[in-house]
């Protein structure tokens, strides 16, 4: 089912996680960012777009993971964007016959049967300077970033003052880093000081897994991320709801856990340089 977030913008929520499907509506059809994940729920999306009576004229991926570079028949053959990082990324994964077998052991076992591969991961890379989406409706401003996964983006609606976020300012997840990135931390924080610059122009945040927020939950969340990764980057224990006793989801513990391993390992390896 879609719900309106603003004037012009949807969202469709998945099972998995909270996943967030967003529709831009414009003048002749939608633009459809990140739609996922099983087949069944794309299916029904389509068929929710369908009787709105505007097809999908353009598709966006925030960033390469899998469950962001997803695609459905259903939803026609419209060109599918995303950054030039972005798509190179996912060209070099789909360059190796054995493609499939490398995304499988991501995927949740109990959708995994449910979740279609056929037109994963077939975007175009926009130009490395494009700042808007080449799309016949409202402007959307992308903001490009190193956080979380190469060729990450945020969109800015601007007309609805909607920030949709890909994989950060989650409610439920706390801050995954990109630890095959040069610099993980300083990436991270780098791209939350993005977002601040805009956060005059935001009413409404959606992130790719969580909860729809406001304009002062926006606030709240860079301030929270930024709190979680200070902390990894200082060795201090986070005090962050996301990752205690009280989390929303069991396993973030094990991920928190991961996170600290890895950057500790890469922190031996600078000394040991």
């Amino acid at each position: 089912m879609l719900k309106q977030v603003a004037e012009g913008v949807l969202v469709h929520e998945s099972e998995f996680i909270q996943s967030h499907a967003v529709v831009v509506q414009g003048r002749d059809g939608v633009l459809l960012i990140d739609p996922g994940i099983t087949s069944g729920e794309m299916a029904a999306l389509a068929n929710d777009l369908r009787e709105t009576g505007r097809p999908v004229v353009a598709g966006f991926s925030t960033h390469p993971d899998w469950d962001h570079v997803l695609w459905h028949a259903d939803f026609g053959d419209a060109p599918r964007y995303g950054t030039a990082r972005c798509a190179a990324s996912m060209q070099d994964l789909l360059s190796h016959a054995d493609w499939r077998a490398r995304i499988a052991p991501g995927l949740p076992p109990e959708y995994a049967d449910e979740i279609p591969m056929e037109l994963l991961g077939l975007i175009t890379g926009l130009p490395a300077d494009a700042a808007r989406i080449p799309w016949d409706g409202p402007d959307v401003r992308i903001i490009e970033h190193r956080a979380h996964a190469p060729g990450h983006a945020a969109l800015l609606i601007d007309e609805a003052g909607v920030l949709v976020a890909g994989d950060m300012l989650s409610d439920i997840l706390m801050p995954f880093l990109d630890h095959d990135a040069a610099d993980p931390i300083e990436d991270y924080l780098a791209a939350l000081e993005l977002f601040e610059r805009v956060a005059d122009d935001v009413v409404a945040v959606i992130p790719g897994h969580g909860s729809v927020g406001g304009a002062d939950q926006f606030r709240a969340r860079i301030e929270l991320d930024r709190a979680y990764v200070e902390a990894l980057r200082d060795g201090r224990a986070p005090d962050d709801p996301r990752v205690g006793p009280s989390a929303p989801l069991e396993w973030l513990a094990d991920v928190h856990e991961w996170q600290l391993q890895r950057l500790a390992q890469r922190e031996q390896g600078a000394t040991a340089g």
